[in-house]
């Protein structure tokens, strides 16, 4: 029992070591298939010439370059299909005009003179801050458009509304829009102060209002509107000030040195010019002053 027990490992191990021979005679055997294969698929060749289903195509032939003048050529249209303006290019002239709207609204249209006669009547009234700054900018805007409109449609029918409609272009509509506005300011710009601003510049006197530049036109057109606002301020002064030495000769008579005399006068300023209507002569006159011209 002792041999016939001892002998059974013995024989497990020999088989074991048999298996392991056979799988790697099997594994041996598969590598060398392998390697023979790959061999024999290097050492066939490929014809180039004979076509197949992985053989390269012909390269094809370049094409000629478009002539300069022709059609194919790439262009950029900025207008539409109907020569008008596209809304690309009028959302750009729109900003640009929103961007010098206030610099074209102070040099080439009346509001500059509107404001400072208001700002004269506000310190002649001893009230500097009543009305404010916003009242009087909105009231001298609201007056210059007002004063304006027939300008500002002009240049609309002879401007803006051919160009939308694509019949001129815009360097024409420029020509045409800025010629009833230069006809506005050389309606209201003195002689001498044209003069003035053209001999600064060193450039011959113009042969007529059609030939003044605007570089020289707009200087002149700013320096006659503050001539005139600064008359309009001393005329709309002098009562205001009559009141002033009536009220300080009271005081001094009675011997009220102490008391400043604005809080005396100051009332009488105000029912002075209420009663008067002053705000509406004001600006009656100041739109007059333009319907004339």
């Amino acid at each position: 029992m002792s041999t016939t027990s001892s002998r059974s490992p013995l024989r497990r191990a020999a088989a074991t070591q048999r298996a392991l021979l056979v799988l790697a005679a099997a594994v041996l055997l598969a590598v060398v298939v392998l390697l023979l294969g790959a061999a024999t698929g290097q050492a066939g060749e490929v014809d180039p010439a004979v076509p197949g289903p992985s053989a390269p195509s012909a390269p094809a032939e370049p094409s000629a370059p478009a002539e300069p003048g022709s059609d194919e050529g790439l262009s950029v249209e900025i207008n539409g299909v109907n020569g008008e303006p596209s809304s690309a290019v009028l959302t750009l002239i729109g900003i640009t005009l929103l961007s010098v709207a206030p610099a074209l609204l102070l040099m080439m249209t009346s509001f500059t003179k509107i404001f400072v006669v208001l700002a004269m009547t506000r310190n002649a009234l001893s009230l500097p801050s009543i009305p404010p700054n916003q009242v009087l900018a909105g009231l001298a805007l609201f007056l210059s458009l007002f004063i304006m409109a027939p300008v500002l449609t002009e240049m609309n029918d002879l401007a803006v509304q051919p160009y939308l409609n694509g019949a001129t272009t815009f360097t024409e509509a420029l020509e045409d829009g800025s010629g009833p506005l230069q006809t506005f300011m050389l309606a209201h710009t003195r002689e001498e102060d044209l003069a003035l601003m053209t001999r600064a510049a060193g450039q011959p006197n113009p042969q007529d209002a059609a030939s003044v530049p605007l570089t020289t036109l707009i200087p002149s057109f700013m320096i006659s509107e503050l001539r005139a606002a600064f008359i309009i301020g001393f005329v709309i002064f002098v009562p205001f000030l009559v009141i002033d030495l009536v009220v300080s000769a009271a005081l001094m008579s009675m011997g009220m040195m102490m008391l400043p005399p604005v809080m005396i006068s100051l009332p009488f300023k105000i029912l002075l010019f209420v009663l008067v209507d002053g705000w509406g002569l004001i600006i009656t006159s100041l739109i007059t002053s333009y319907r004339g011209g």
